[in-house]
């Protein structure tokens, strides 16, 4: 049979097309903060939150079935297949606004790459070494967040937001022939099926049937309820930060550019270094209890701050709390099935998906609430003061305390998650504990 792709399949091809699909949606930070406002300069929270729901509401529906999908017709087709669908608004960004964000929502449909990249790492890793893969995935989503938001804020002041939109497209087909050329399948021959009409089931690709399932193991249970509560408030906050900077704290999208690279770095540093560091220290369970930790402290810095210094500082403690979800990855991996990772990793990412779409949605309802808006989009020069706003004086980030919250929650929950699930689960609990085990690090991606 004839081999495709450049080598053996490995955790770096799957570095390589997570750091360019992201790196282009990078450089789109500024011009992306400007046509939104430009296209709904009223409640634009609020449009913001709805349009990536839709997204988010999509990405659960479709993410079950991409697994199953994948884990029958192997991976390759279908990161091909996500990456080209997430990357195809791209373009649309200055011919069409109204169908940029209109692809955008539509989109979610195909929008889960990290459910088939930690598939595809599960595949080319054992348990020992799966926590480090997907730190370093993970890392990898920070740092293409590190310097393409700045090349991006730069091109677009010297040159236009027409040449940042032109290098973004470029960088996803770049991604695209990588799929195409050098990257080889990691679904052995002997796990997936010959033929392409193999059936598939509607109980793999039924959206709500890792929801049904949860109840049938308790450490799964508990994990599950982590894991929503504590994505919940990020999968709001990464949709809505950064205008949450331009409006309320008036960064400047320079500023806001540096403010990325600098999270990101520390991320990196977090997900790798301190992530390994911890994992051997303190264990599984107790790593995600101070990723938890710190996720809570900067929720309720980020709700209650009103000065640019405040962002900074936690900024530093989000980039620590991006080590909470290789750890739960961790936890559950050695319960894996090797044939059943797509499937799994679909349904966990369904659960994910389901934040995407509840989290912006949320928090565009509290900021127009609250009614925080985009009254303009240049930022204010002199003293950083807040819009004397009845409730929003008090709490300048009313989603992000709410957040907190929620994480607080997550955290008890999370004491009662055993260190270790058992090995001898019963069927059921295995494909169910794959799900937890490929949980799709993007919440720290969120952080960023």
């Amino acid at each position: 049979m004839l081999q495709q792709g450049i080598g053996r399949p490995s955790v770096y091809h799957a570095v390589v097309v997570i750091f360019l699909e992201f790196f282009a949606w990078g450089l789109l930070t500024t011009p992306m903060l400007t046509v939104l406002h430009e296209t709904f300069p009223q409640h634009t929270f609020l449009m913001n939150g709805l349009i990536q729901g839709v997204k988010g509401l999509l990405s659960f529906m479709s993410a079950p079935l991409i697994g199953a999908l994948s884990d029958v017709w192997g991976r390759r087709s279908f990161l091909l297949v996500t990456v080209f669908f997430t990357c195809a608004p791209i373009p649309l960004m200055r011919l069409s606004p109204w169908w940029y964000f209109a692809m955008i929502s539509m989109s979610g449909a195909f929008s889960v790459t990290f459910s088939v990249i930690f598939a595809y790492v599960a595949d080319v890793t054992d348990e020992r070494e799966r926590s480090t893969a997907y730190g370093l995935v993970s890392a990898t989503f920070a740092a293409s967040l590190v310097t393409s938001p700045a090349i991006g804020a730069y091109l677009s002041a010297w040159y236009g937001d027409n040449l940042v939109v032109l290098v973004a497209t470029l960088i996803a087909l770049a991604d695209i022939c990588f799929i195409l050329l050098a990257v080889p399948e990691s679904l052995p021959d002997k796990m997936r099926l010959n033929t392409w009409g193999a059936p598939i089931s509607w109980e793999q690709a039924d959206p709500f049937a890792s929801l049904r399932k949860v109840g049938q193991d308790p450490t799964v249970l508990l994990i599950c309820i982590t894991v929503f509560l504590s994505y919940l408030p990020e999968a709001g906050q990464y949709s809505s930060f950064f205008l949450y900077l331009r409006q309320v704290i008036n960064f400047s999208s320079t500023t806001i550019a540096v403010f990325i690279g600098v999270v990101g770095i520390l991320s990196i540093v977090a997900q790798t270094l301190i992530l390994t560091l911890l994992m051997r220290t303190l264990g599984n369970k107790n790593t995600v209890l101070l990723g938890l930790g710190f996720q809570i402290l900067q929720l309720a810095w980020y709700g209650f701050g009103s000065e640019p210094w405040m962002m900074w500082a936690a900024g530093a403690v989000a980039a620590m709390s991006s080590i909470t979800f290789p750890a739960v990855s961790a936890l559950v991996s050695q319960s894996a099935d090797p044939d059943k990772q797509g499937v799994v990793q679909g349904m966990i990412t369904g659960i994910r998906g389901l934040c995407n779409g509840l989290g912006p949605a949320l928090y565009g309802f509290i900021f127009f609430l609250f009614n925080v808006e985009l009254d303009t989009m240049d930022p204010i020069q002199g003293d950083f003061n807040i819009d004397p706003l009845p409730l929003h004086s008090l709490i300048p980030g009313p989603p992000f305390l709410l957040g907190a919250c929620t994480v607080v929650i997550a955290f008890i929950v999370a004491l009662f998650i055993p260190e270790k699930p058992s090995s001898s689960s019963s069927s059921p609990q295995l494909s169910l504990s794959d799900n937890d085990e490929d949980f799709e690090p993007l919440l720290q991606d969120s952080i960023v």
